[in-house]
């Protein structure tokens, strides 16, 4: 997975728009290989973006769980000492 993804969902306030847009971004980007598309194919970019975000947007509002929220500074937390972790060696 890409480490820029992050989870979405179960969050407490719910994931916002901008998150939502910022995670398709970094799929299409992801799976296009391409940062920034060139001027001929940016149409298409820009269009899976928002079928990506519209789907994910989906996802999220449909998905239902018995999981209390999670809040979002505990988990940068634990991410953060993850790394920490990680880039240690």
């Amino acid at each position: 997975m890409c480490r820029n993804i992050r989870v979405l969902h179960n969050f407490e306030p719910p994931a916002t728009s901008d998150e939502v847009q910022a995670a398709a971004l970094q799929y299409v980007r992801k799976v296009s290989g391409a940062a920034k598309p060139s001027a001929a194919n940016q149409a298409a970019f820009d269009q899976a973006v928002a079928a990506v975000a519209a789907a994910t947007r989906e996802l999220l509002d449909a998905l239902v769980t018995t999981a209390p929220p999670k809040d979002r500074e505990a988990e940068a937390a634990k991410a953060k000492a993850r790394a920490a972790e990680r880039y240690a060696r």
